[in-house]
């Protein structure tokens, strides 16, 4: 059998010609045909250190660039530590196509070494997953895995890779690219209807979810802003749709808790459109539970109907097309039953920047930090969140003007997200300027590729908040029952940590020492971590109920 007539090297050529040009995994004993067959190709293996690291990293990849990032793993144990990742770029909309390996078919029912049901396992989690049982099948399988991950709403696919399908003989044809179908706009009726509905409405507004942050879609999105200065709230993962001139008309982010100067926004609405948003990234028991306005649903797939979510139009197809037909349609008129509010905001907004100016204490207060972050998160840094009381802070607080500039956790809301994605934001966008996020709870938990980062000369600085517990869970426990339980460890030294792993490592002690320290960081070549205690007694106030005065 010659070197190009198995079933390894015919996928490994679907993926070269669907432009794939790094896979992330971890090799094994049955996956290994198509490691020998990656040696052999223009796409470079980035070998990783966990196997749920490399689904971070691809899904990263995909959330930032629109196509597919692709792990690659072994049996058993190599596909269950996909499990964590896969689902988190599901439920965040990133496209990721893993592939795993798998015992020869013919022992994938019995109890022999690895043997695993991962098909059975994986299906929940992602938009598509098969197990390749011929070679005659490979192509199709690559074709409908990369078409399913890229369209609609955006996700996980998944195929299992029997080692003997991976070895055995095959002539194919190659498949790929696979080719997305282009959505017009929504009905031209419906469209209509909703131009009405907005031009009725005396408290409009529109609250962007993941979906907005599509460059398409946010590009529409600004259009029809700069038509209609329509009032809009954002999810967290829609940070950086609204451009810095309709910053008058942006009320902030929402999410998690119903306590913020957008939620007033929302509350006093009289119609709310919703722009690529899923209910996951914000409850609708929330913010429209009981509530008898009007609801249009701006998506690419339909709403996921629920008591709190029932849409009176749906206007589905291209979100970018309908909102330039919308553009077209809506007038332009005051609206002062909302400026007053709109303004009033603002003010708070920049009452907060002074008041973060005069945190001085030690250990620094998460507002100095936010504050100081914001100085260096120009529309050429990306910044990659982790999960954490941190994260509630910086979703809140910092302003971002760049579709996907900030990445976040809305769904799943996933503990160590953070380096992976700094490491896939890296490789996205070469020679850019990348600071990631994560408190001293999830930062153990992918800080192991930390090594992946050097080995890729990856620049980025990491920046870990430090408290010594799983501090977002332990101000819901004492929510809940008046104390905390289970959320305290024993602390790490970040900077022997970083300097084990080849990186460098640096700490801030005191507030004056945030700014000169970190950019002292990103003048530094390769990774960074940079240890910074931070003071969280003002974190209840994170859960504090719906207050006209309410600012954080």
């Amino acid at each position: 059998m010659s070197a190009a007539e198995n079933g390894a090297r015919l996928l490994v050529r679907n993926l070269e010609a669907q432009g794939v040009e790094h896979v992330f995994g971890i090799p094994g004993a049955k996956i290994d045909p198509v490691f020998n067959a990656l040696a052999d190709s223009t796409i470079k293996t980035v070998v990783c250190r966990h196997e749920q690291n490399a689904a971070f990293i691809a899904g990263g990849l995909g959330r930032l660039t629109g196509r597919a990032g692709v792990v690659l793993v072994t049996s058993g144990p190599g596909v269950s530590n996909l499990a964590t990742g896969l689902a988190t770029a599901n439920t965040e909309g990133d496209p990721i196509v893993a592939l795993g390996g798998a015992v020869p078919v013919a022992d994938r029912l019995k109890l022999t070494h690895q043997s695993m049901n991962t098909v059975a396992m994986l299906r929940p989690i992602t938009k598509y997953t098969a197990e390749i049982d011929s070679p005659a099948a490979i192509s199709e399988a690559i074709a409908a895995a990369f078409r399913a991950a890229e369209s609609g709403r955006p996700g996980a696919a998944f195929l299992s890779l029997p080692k003997d399908v991976m070895k055995a003989e095959v002539s194919g044809n190659v498949l790929t690219p696979a080719t997305i179908a282009t959505q017009g706009p929504a009905d031209t009726d419906a469209i209509a209807a909703a131009a009405t509905l907005i031009d009725a409405a005396e408290r409009p507004v529109v609250l962007l979810g993941m979906l907005a942050s599509q460059p398409a879609v946010a590009a529409a999105v600004r259009s029809l802003l700069s038509k209609a200065a329509l009032a809009v709230a954002g999810t967290y993962q829609a940070a950086g749709v609204v451009p810095r001139e309709r910053l008058d008309c942006f009320a902030g982010r929402v999410g998690l808790f119903h306590n913020q100067p957008a939620d007033r926004l929302l509350d006093a609405a009289d119609l709310v459109v919703t722009v690529g948003f899923d209910p996951v990234e914000y409850d609708p028991a929330l913010w429209n539970r009981g509530r008898k306005r009007k609801l249009i649903h701006i998506d690419c797939v339909p709403a996921e109907i629920d008591n709190d979510y029932r849409p009176d139009l749906e206007l589905l197809g291209s979100s970018a097309a309908t909102l330039r037909a919308l553009a077209d349609l809506v007038k332009s008129r005051p609206r002062p039953a909302q400026a007053g509010l709109l303004a009033e905001i603002q003010r708070g907004r920049a009452a907060l920047a002074a008041e973060a100016a005069t945190r001085t204490g030690t250990p620094v207060h998460p507002l100095r930090l936010v504050e100081e972050l914001q100085k260096l998160v120009d529309d050429d840094v990306t910044l990659c969140s982790d999960m954490g009381s941190f994260h509630i802070w910086m979703a809140r607080h910092l302003i971002s003007h760049r579709p996907r500039q900030i990445m976040i956790s809305n769904g799943q809301q996933t503990l160590g997200v953070a380096l992976p994605w700094a490491i896939a934001a890296c490789l996205a966008n070469p020679g850019g300027k990348v600071i990631s996020v994560s408190g001293d709870g999830g930062f153990l938990f992918s800080a192991v590729e930390l090594e992946t980062a050097v080995r890729l000369k990856c620049n980025f600085v990491h920046l870990v908040w430090i408290d010594g517990s799983y501090d977002m869970v332990g101000i819901q426990e004492v929510a809940a029952y008046g104390r905390e339980s289970g959320v305290r460890f024993g602390p790490v030294d970040v900077v022997k940590f970083a300097e084990s792993m080849g990186a460098h490592g640096l700490r801030i002690e005191s507030p004056d020492q945030v700014g000169p320290v970190l950019r002292r960081a990103m003048a530094m070549d390769g990774p960074v971590i940079v240890g910074v205690p931070v003071d969280y007694r003002d974190n209840p106030g994170l859960m504090a109920a719906l207050h006209p005065d309410v600012i954080i």
